[in-house]
């Protein structure tokens, strides 16, 4: 029976071992060219009426806090390396799944973003490209109920998105 601890013992500390180091690893994948080393972004324009006027504000600063804290970047308003340029495009309610005879039971706030990306060390990474997420919540609720939580989790995705498309080789 001791041979068998043995034999086991030794597989189960291995295992571990490696559910370990497989915890360490971090699939972020950044990938910054050396010379890059700042960052600027400017403020978030929205010819777009319908966004809460405190939205391009908070998500201008979302952005470079998600690039601050996630990258070796640092910030400046002078001379930046890399620039990010956001656009709101479009912020709608649309419905969704519509009951017979009825309005729908579920309601979609969705988000539009153009990123114009501009890389001053190398302009053929430059890219200029929209983002869009959305969230769901129930006809009942008024929008303006839920509207600060629904940006909040399409905010996130949409930083994650931009931020993966400007950092990483995914």
């Amino acid at each position: 029976m001791t041979f068998h601890f043995k034999y086991y013992g030794k597989w189960l500390i291995l295992t571990m071992l490696c559910l370990h180091f497989l915890g360490c690893y971090s699939f972020k994948g950044i990938s910054i060219p050396e010379n890059v080393n700042t960052f600027f972004v400017e403020n978030t324009q929205s010819s777009v009426s319908a966004v809460p006027a405190t939205f391009p504000v908070g998500f201008t600063e979302d952005l470079k806090n998600k690039i601050r804290n996630e990258s070796r970047l640092k910030y400046t308003e002078t001379d930046p390396d890399v620039e990010f340029v956001p656009s709101i495009q479009s912020f709608q309610v649309l419905a969704i799944a519509p009951k017979p005879g009825e309005s729908a039971a579920i309601n979609r706030l969705e988000l539009n973003i153009q990123i114009e990306y501009i890389n001053h060390k190398n302009e053929k990474d430059n890219w200029k490209q929209n983002f869009r997420h959305f969230a769901d919540f129930p006809s009942s609720e008024n929008l303006l109920n839920v509207q600060d939580q629904l940006l909040k989790i399409i905010s996130e995705q949409l930083l994650e998105d931009i931020f993966n498309k400007a950092f990483t080789n995914w």
